[in-house]
């Protein structure tokens, strides 16, 4: 409120403009649900309660017995399930949404699944047959596009022996191998997918698996024998090709429910054409290509750690929109008779740069970018220092007190610099993509301060640059190893030297020799002559070709 008055009587003297920028807010409540252990506990007990009514109701569809051991081996899975996901799941992933969002895979997962057997069974097919027809690809597609192979893995083990109540005991042990062999099988064709329409592939590969265990359960000969052949035997690829549609058709839902972005999406939001892309390259050509760079960069580093390339390619993009306010003032932009900080003071030229950070968060919010993007322009420069300017402030502070000295100025004229006034606001990076971008944004542009790129020199400016970063302790709340930086700095250097390689000097003739050269051509190609006895000279002429049969 005081706030607000504020500002409207500074923009009623003319000293502001009335607006305000956008600001990327991060509840404090909210983080608190993402990670407080109570409400870890809290979802995996209302998952377990939910899950043993679930199948009760499931299983008395199926007409087979859920007895109260039934409800302790489920309460028993869970409980195991619950110390794997702490002990075995790296902290990043590890977040309270998203044991809610496995959870509920695993629920839609056990309800197709029931549904699938129930189906079998009015139909009267064998038990054997109708766990053909079952989504055992669900969940494993699912989760492994949403959050990660190992993610996968850990939601087929658990739903596989969740769904083993839902069939009678002899098929029990046929049930596992059926929806553990599908579900691997989901994870390992799902994990590199980068456009939807690559479904349908995982699809045929996951009806091949089902068509394997087919021949493995007698189904086939079964198949042959009986009415209906053809459908009989092509159920397991319609399954396969029928779940990988269904899993394509919830994707979107689930990433908008649960804030989580796949490559799929990440890919759909790497188009140059987007309209803050083109104003960049428009309106400050030397960023959009200093975005380019960085985003090869941090894409090549990513790949050699395991880390989310597309994400960080991605980001890379956007990470410096907010110099679309004042490109003029960042030197990529800069004209080089004209630099606009010779007019301001180092505090102010500091601040100018700072406020890209904000500038750019102001955009993003604007055009609705992915939340993981403002995370990268809030934190791709931490809460770092601006040297250069910092130093200059130094140095006229130096050079004020020298006036003071010799009586030329008052001791009130001499400025208070401080580092804080000289930082970005942070936060420092939070996770590896974003440590990636930040490192690499800084390496590249390092990287145009050389006058001869040599592969030494190259490797000392990185090494320089990511030991700074790490006693600046810029890197301390993200999850990169030592081990994974020592790799990204190689990768970075083996892609600047690419990118900074030394072409091939042609030799440059001297005008002289140029005309010699022309003067020789010319004589070489001009037509010969001879003098005729009458003193004429004459062009020769070409001899008449003899007949081919002249002896």
């Amino acid at each position: 409120m005081f706030d607000f008055i504020k500002r409207a009587r500074l923009t009623r003297r003319g000293m502001s403009c009335g607006k305000t920028r956008r600001k990327h807010l991060q509840s404090e409540t909210w983080e608190t649900l993402l990670t407080h252990p109570l409400i870890s506990l809290a979802v995996f007990v209302t998952s377990c309660l939910g899950s043993i009514i679930l199948l009760q109701a499931l299983s008395t569809s199926l007409d087979i017995p859920f007895r109260a051991v039934d409800a302790v081996y489920v309460a028993a899975i869970y409980l195991i399930a619950g110390l794997s996901w702490h002990l075995g799941i790296s902290s990043t992933l590890r977040t309270n949404s998203n044991s809610l969002l496995v959870f509920f895979v695993i629920t839609l997962h056990l309800v197709g699944i029931g549904i699938a057997l129930g189906y079998g069974r009015s139909r009267g097919w064998d038990t054997s047959f109708s766990l053909l027809l079952a989504p055992h690809a669900l969940a494993p597609v699912l989760l492994a596009m949403l959050v990660g192979r190992r993610i996968g893995f850990y939601a087929t083990t658990y739903a596989t022996l969740l769904g083993a109540t839902l069939v009678d005991g002899p098929y029990i042990l046929p049930f596992i191998a059926t929806s553990m062999g599908i579900g691997f099988t989901g994870i390992f064709v799902t994990q590199k997918i980068r456009r939807r329409s690559r479904l349908l592939t995982a699809g045929v590969y996951i009806g091949i698996t089902a068509s394997v265990f087919m021949v493995a359960f007698g189904q086939a000969v079964v198949a042959f024998q009986g009415e209906n052949a053809f459908f009989r035997l092509a159920t397991p690829m319609l399954v396969g090709l029928g779940t990988t549609m269904l899993a394509g058709a919830i994707l979107p839902a689930l990433e908008n429910l649960f804030r989580v972005t796949t490559d799929v999406s990440w890919l759909e939001l790497a188009d140059l054409n987007h309209p803050l892309m083109k104003r960049l390259s428009i309106e400050a050509p030397g960023t959009y290509h200093h975005c380019l760079v960085v985003a090869n960069l941090a894409d090549a580093a990513a790949e050699t750690i395991g880390a989310n390339a597309t994400m960080c390619r991605v980001c890379s993009y956007f990470h410096d929109i907010g110099k679309l306010t004042k490109p003029e003032y960042f030197i990529e932009n800069m004209d080089p008779e004209d630099n606009p900080h010779d007019d301001l003071t180092a505090r102010m030229s500091a601040l100018v740069l700072i406020a890209h950070v904000k500038d750019g968060i102001d955009l993003a919010i604007k055009n609705h970018l992915n939340r993981r993007i403002i995370d990268v322009i809030e934190q791709h420069h931490g809460n770092s220092l601006v040297y250069y300017f910092y130093r200059r402030a130094l140095d006229q502070k130096n050079e004020i007190i020298r006036l003071v000295e010799q009586d030329k100025a008052r001791e009130d004229d001499v400025p208070d610099v401080t580092e804080d006034g000289f930082r970005y606001p942070g936060p420092r990076p939070q996770c590896r993509e974003t440590a990636i971008i930040s490192l690499a944004d800084a390496v590249e542009s390092a990287s145009r301060t050389l006058a001869k790129p040599t592969p030494n020199r190259v490797e000392q400016l990185v090494e320089d640059i990511v030991r700074n970063r790490l006693l600046d302790h810029q890197l301390d709340e993200c999850d990169l190893t030592l081990a994974e930086l020592t790799e990204v700095k190689a990768s970075f250097v083996k892609t600047l030297l690419s990118m900074m390689h030394n072409r091939v000097r042609y030799p440059k003739e001297s005008p002289e020799e140029t005309k010699k050269a022309t003067a020789q051509l010319e004589r070489s190609e001009r037509p010969h002559t001879h003098q005729t006895h009458t003193g004429k000279t004459e062009r020769e002429k070409p001899e008449a070709a003899k007949p081919a049969d002249a002896a």
